[in-house]
């Protein structure tokens, strides 16, 4: 018995080097998937915004908990209300769980309305988690405009209402607020990024703009405390989600005339829920996406990046998982009449009469 081994030892152990010589992907077969690559996260908007912040906030995080600990870069990619960034994941993007796309709520509403920038389809693109939920918005007039009351404000014609681009969320939330509150031909000045929007509200370029409520606080403490703004109108996200400085602020439901445009309000929400929405292609093998899916929900379980997140975003993270982002994308309203009118507010032109 002892010759027998001896001499299957002998054998065996020069074909086991051969073998490993021919294939020597063997060798390192348990080494963690992303050990030595890059992740790149298409971030669907300007750098300094408040996309970019919650993202600088998240990646650190996420990074760790990824196994293999690979590189993660960001590559900012401004256009069509993110929906550049997602048409790139969606359309050029290998499905090698190697680029994310990071973008906002125009991710759910370009897809549903149709819009000429949307080009994915929202049903098939796969869900990683989103940084927030549920993120009230509010519209506020500068100081010097002089409209202290609902009255002055409705009053005023052409009211210039400043925004980033067509379709983006603030543009859509500022036409909806105008189109609710019953403005007289609000003008839309478009074409600035987040940040630039508030100087322009300063410098007079622009009387009335909307925001998330979070932002305007982060980035507009001390204009707040000076009193230089006048907050018209909240729309709650999801319905009765009050912030809590400007809990005292009519909610557009309360504003809302009819059951037509309270409709168009709900709809905003569901396509606002999944606030900061992380995507993959098509595609993307189902063990790739399970070791992304742990590592994000990992990630919004650390303390850690709760402070991060207060520190960059001035106000507390409400992660949804992949699985949430998912059931939220497929419950979305889709009634063709809503969808018509709230395509109306995506547009360019003046806004539908009532």
């Amino acid at each position: 018995m002892r010759r027998t081994t001896k001499f299957f030892s002998l054998i065996t152990l020069p074909m086991g080097i051969a073998l490993l010589s021919f294939f020597p992907d063997l060798v390192y077969s348990q080494a963690p998937y992303y050990q030595g690559k890059t992740i790149t996260i298409l971030r669907g908007g300007e750098p300094g915004g408040s996309g970019d912040m919650q993202a600088r906030a998240l990646i650190p995080f996420l990074k760790k908990y990824i196994p293999g600990n690979p590189t993660i870069i960001v590559e900012n990619v401004p256009g069509a209300a993110g929906m550049k960034a997602v048409n790139q994941v969606y359309s050029t993007a290998k499905p090698d769980g190697l680029t994310i796309a990071a973008v906002g709520s125009g991710l759910a509403s370009g897809a549903i309305l149709g819009l000429p920038g949307a080009r994915y389809d929202i049903d098939k693109l796969i869900y990683l988690g989103s940084t927030e939920h549920g993120d009230p918005y509010i519209f506020l007039s500068r100081k010097e405009a002089g409209f202290d009351t609902l009255d002055k404000l409705r009053a005023a014609p052409s009211v210039r209402i400043g925004a980033q681009t067509v379709g983006h969320a603030i543009y859509v939330s500022g036409r909806i607020f105008a189109y609710v509150l019953g403005l007289k031909d609000p003008r839309m000045v478009v074409g600035f990024g987040g940040p630039e929007l508030d100087t322009a509200l300063t410098r007079g370029e622009i009387d009335t703009r909307a925001n998330s409520a979070d932002t305007v606080v982060r980035r507009n403490a001390e204009a707040l405390a000076k009193g230089e703004y006048n907050v018209h109108a909240t729309l709650t996200i999801p319905k009765g989600n009050l912030h809590p400085r400007f809990a005292n602020v009519p909610d557009a439901d309360s504003l809302a005339k009819n059951d037509k445009e309270r409709q168009l309000v709900n709809l905003f929400r569901a396509f606002m829920y999944p606030r900061w929405p992380y995507v993959l292609p098509p595609g993307t093998p189902e063990a790739t996406v399970k070791i992304l899916r742990a590592a994000m929900a990992s990630a919004f379980k650390d303390p850690g990046f709760s402070g991060e997140f207060k520190k960059l975003m001035g106000g507390e993270p409400s992660p949804l998982t992949g699985e949430e982002v998912e059931t939220s994308i497929r419950e979305l309203p889709r009634d063709p009449e809503v969808i018509g009118l709230y395509k109306k507010m995506a547009e360019h032109g003046p806004l539908p009469p009532q």
